[in-house]
């Protein structure tokens, strides 16, 4: 049995990088859950934001929020990916409740 779930993952990104370049980068990592069967919902890629706190001397850094479905072992493979990136700040992976999203998504038709 394949158990397939939701997760929010928020990748920082050093902003030294150009931010037309951040998507077709991130592909690369989106691969490794295609490869293992997941699918990728949504790529939000909100640009240069302040930090709360400096990260290695940046004050600032390129927020993505990735929306994915996959297996628990597969993104663990791709937050060990990016965490091995030398561009990449930070990673934070949350799982996502279904009824929560199906919640938020009643109430926002309302």
């Amino acid at each position: 049995m394949v158990l397939v779930r939701h997760y929010e993952m928020v990748v920082i990104l050093e902003p030294s990088l150009d931010e037309r370049t951040v998507q077709p980068s991130l592909e690369t990592f989106l691969n490794v859950i295609r490869k293992d069967g997941g699918t990728v919902e949504n790529v939000d890629v909100w640009g240069r934001r302040r930090l709360a706190y400096e990260i290695e001397k940046n004050a600032e850094g390129i927020y993505a929020v990735l929306d994915v479905n996959c297996e628990p072992a597969t993104i663990k493979e791709m937050d060990r990916q990016l965490a091995l990136n030398e561009s990449v700040l930070r990673t934070k992976v949350m799982r996502r409740d279904p009824a929560a999203v199906a919640r938020r998504g009643k109430a926002g038709a309302a």
